[in-house]
Parts: structure tokens; C-alpha cells; sequence
């Protein structure tokens, strides 16, 4: 892999980078099979990435006709990497035998051995004979949603397709890795502006609050919707802020610290929340929600933007989902990804009906949306969230700052890049958008 750096840092042109042999083997991080029992008795948050997450050499699989190797510049954590590593809420390899069971390349994917990553930005470095439409030396970042188009249900909107999955959480030859096996339609142009890692960190996030709050298959957000945004400083809710200040909404950010809502505050966001000094107790117990609660904190948000919300950007599942259901306005939507705080969600099923509320499911973005939602980043109108760096040495410390919270919007994680700062091909869009901008997260979260 170190011909294709030189070969990339020194602008070789693509013809050059093909000329160069695939090698056997690459460095990726992974996770084992034999030691799905590892943390067996221990409660999530004492289940330790660092000690499941390997950095070592793998064997390059063979390529389908309709893929791509891609040289990882970098990748970055998102939560799914968090679950694979403590083997919740089931194990990967799961995954992994049922796609093996589809097909002759499907079989690739079934291994005692489970390279993660479900980001990256890099370089094209060979593609495989049915692919049209890119070539080696394009630069890329990757979507990673993992469909092929066989069944009719993949066709209108593939999110629904009954054969989609996630890259690197429900296949293999993640983007952890200095190379990857992508699906061509995986593929989209890496913005010119950012370096590898700030790339990197956008695609599964970014498309994500995209579908979930602009597109027509989530809340369909509109000029002027207020929309309460939990988490409005992670990897999620910072790009979720961004889509509704853009929209012409108002965002009512929820954050849990007083520099955190200074950060927010810096990214253009009024309305904030501080739920450490509000202290918000939605449960009374583990099976008792107190509607008081719901009910304060309904009125702290009438008492920034005037009304109740049009839309929640709930991602934090069964802790914040009664107060979502209770602080949307009569007639508004209740959009949900993922359940981060548990999946048994409970909520008071009058504030729903009677008011005439929508809970909305959501799950990651179809390949117009995500191509949409980067082309925002690549135009400077999104800015890339990223916090931190780590090299793939370090997967495993920075899985274990998402898993335990302790980070702000997106980790990044250099691959084959030797350093932070290089990949940038626009120098000029760079100081149009703002090197203070661009790297806001950064500075507030060194």
C-alpha cells in the first residue's frame, strides 16, 4: 500500500495508479469471532472497545464485477463501530453468514474476521469490469449504504430494499482499513476543500439528518419549522442544526455542558438547551416516566422560540422518546434514527393520538440523498463536525471515546494518510468557507 501513497502524494495520474499490482494484504481493524464471548456479564458500559478492536494485516478479497478498491486516506468512528466492537446488541458475524449465504461474493463477506468502518475518503484504485462510471484516481468519499439492484424492492427508494445493509457494520472490508471494497454506487466525489480526515467524517451522518429531516421520506422540513434537535453537538445532531438553519428553521440545540452550548452558539445556533443545568429527570425509575418533566421542559422550549416544535430530531431512543412525543407541536413529526440510550422506547400514546402527532422511522439514506447531502459539503454549505483525529493504531481509544461519550460531533481516524492536513485541492473554497469555520469542532474540542 505505500506505492499507491507515493503514488497518490506525488499527483500521479490514474492511469500510473493502475498500473501499480493490488497487494495481497492490508492493514485493517477488525474484530474476532472466537471472542464474541468476551465481555459476557458486563454491562454495555464496561465493555471495552480497545480490548476487541485489532490492528493487523487481513487478506485482500477478490473483486466483484460491480466494485471497487479503494485506498482509505481515512475513516472515522460512528456508533454502529461501537456495537460491532462490544458485540451488541448482537454480534456482526451474523451479518456476515446471512450475506454469505446470498451469493458467490456474498461468500467473501463471511469470515472469522470482521474489518469495520462504515466511513471513508480516498482514492479509486482499481474498479471491477461492470463499473462505468468511475476510475482509478478519483478521489471519493464512501455512502454506506450496501444494496445491489436485483430486487425490485431496491428500485424507488433502495433504503427499503429487502437486501440493503450497512458497509462495514452488516458487511465486511470496512473503511477502518488502508483499503476497502466498496460498491461502485457507493461511491461520490470527495469535496476539494477539506483534507482526508475532515472528508472522511461526514458521509454516514450527513446523509443520515438529511433523510431524516430535508428529505421527503423523513419530516420533510420546511421554511420556518422550529426542530428540537437532541444531541445537537454530536456526530448526528451537528449536522442536523446545520440542515435546519440552512432550511430557513429555527433549531433548538439540547447539549450536556456549558462549552458545548458555546460551540453551538459559535455555529450559529441561538435556542440551546444545557440539559446538565435544566436537569431533566424523564424517569422516575427504570419504569416510570414523570410527565412533569416532559411538561418543563416544554415550557423552557416555548420560552426560547415562542411555540412548541414542528419537528424532534430523536436519535437517543427509550431516554428522551416520552419528551419528544409530549414537545411536538399538535399535528407535528417525531422523526427517529438508531435508540442510543436503548431500543424499548415508551412513550404516553394520548400526546400522540389525540394531538395528531407522527413518529417517523429513519435509517441512514437512499444513494440520491446521500449524493445530495454530500454535494451541500462539497459546495462549503455543511461543515464537516470533526472533534479529533487518531491514527488506526488508535481505533480502539477512539471507539471507546464514542462509546463512552466523551467526544463532540465526529472522531476522525487516519488510515494510509501519513498525517492530518493533506488531501485539500481547493485552497481557494477553503478560505472562502473559513478555515475557522471548517475546523470549528476541532477548536473547541481541543
Amino acid at each position: 500500500m505505500q506505492e499507491f501513497l507515493s503514488a497518490i502524494q506525488s499527483g500521479a495520474p490514474g492511469d500510473a495508479i493502475a498500473a501499480i499490482a493490488i497487494p495481497d494484504i492490508y492493514r485493517a481493524a477488525f474484530v474476532l469471532r472466537d471472542e464474541v464471548g468476551m465481555f459476557d456479564g458486563l454491562a454495555s458500559e464496561d465493555k471495552d472497545p480497545r480490548k476487541s478492536l485489532h490492528v493487523s494485516d487481513v487478506a485482500v478479497p477478490e473483486l466483484a464485477p460491480d466494485e471497487a478498491y479503494i485506498a482509505v486516506m481515512a475513516s472515522a468512528i460512528n456508533f454502529n463501530t461501537v456495537w460491532t466492537s462490544i458485540f451488541e446488541p448482537l454480534p456482526t458475524f451474523g451479518f456476515l453468514d446471512r450475506l454469505g449465504k446470498e451469493s458467490r461474493w456474498g461468500k467473501r463477506h463471511a469470515l472469522d474476521y470482521h474489518v469495520v468502518g462504515s466511513d471513508a475518503a480516498g482514492v479509486v484504485l482499481k474498479t471491477g469490469s461492470a463499473v462505468r462510471l468511475w476510475r482509478p484516481g478519483d478521489r471519493v468519499t464512501v455512502h454506506c449504504n450496501y444494496v445491489d439492484d436485483q430486487s425490485p424492492s431496491a428500485h424507488d427508494d433502495s433504503i427499503l430494499a429487502d437486501n440493503q445493509r450497512i458497509w462495514g457494520f452488516e458487511t465486511n472490508f470496512g473503511g477502518l482499513a488502508d483499503l476497502a471494497v466498496v460498491k461502485a454506487n457507493q461511491l461520490m466525489p470527495k469535496p476539494r476543500h477539506l483534507t482526508w480526515e475532515e472528508a472522511a467524517a461526514n458521509a454516514l451522518c450527513n446523509s443520515t439528518s438529511y433523510r431524516m429531516l430535508v428529505s421527503k421520506h423523513g419530516a420533510n422540513m420546511q421554511q420556518g419549522d422550529k426542530v428540537l434537535v437532541w444531541g445537537a453537538s454530536g456526530g448526528l445532531g451537528a449536522y442536523a442544526v446545520q440542515y435546519v438553519l440552512n432550511g430557513g428553521g429555527t433549531p433548538v440545540g439540547v447539549v450536556s455542558s456549558e462549552k458545548k452550548v458555546d460551540l453551538l452558539h459559535d455555529l450559529g445556533v441561538e435556542a440551546v438547551i444545557d440539559r446538565k443545568v435544566a436537569n431533566y429527570r424523564f424517569w422516575k425509575d427504570e419504569h416510570t416516566q414523570d410527565e412533569s418533566e416532559w411538561r418543563r421542559l416544554g415550557k423552557d422550549i416555548r420560552g426560547l422560540v415562542g411555540e412548541d416544535v414542528d419537528i424532534v430530531f430523536e436519535h437517543p431512543g427509550r431516554q428522551t422518546m416520552g419528551a419528544s412525543v409530549f414537545a411536538a407541536k399538535r399535528g407535528g413529526t417525531i422523526v427517529t434514527c438508531a435508540a442510543t440510550s436503548g431500543y424499548m422506547i415508551e412513550y404516553d400514546n394520548r400526546h400522540l393520538w389525540m394531538k395528531l402527532k407522527t413518529i417517523k422511522g429513519s435509517h441512514f439514506a437512499n444513494y440520491r440523498e446521500a449524493w445530495d447531502a454530500n454535494q451541500l459539503v462539497c459546495e462549503g454549505k455543511i461543515l464537516p463536525p470533526l472533534s479529533a483525529v487518531h491514527d488506526l493504531q488508535g481505533v480502539g481509544d477512539a471507539a471507546y471515546q464514542v462509546h463512552q461519550n466523551l467526544h463532540e460531533g465526529k472522531i476522525g481516524v487516519l488510515c494510509l494518510a501519513p498525517e492530518e492536513g493533506l488531501g485539500i485541492e481547493d485552497p481557494e473554497l477553503r478560505a472562502e468557507v473559513g478555515e475557522d469555520r471548517i475546523t470549528l469542532f476541532r477548536r473547541h474540542g481541543a
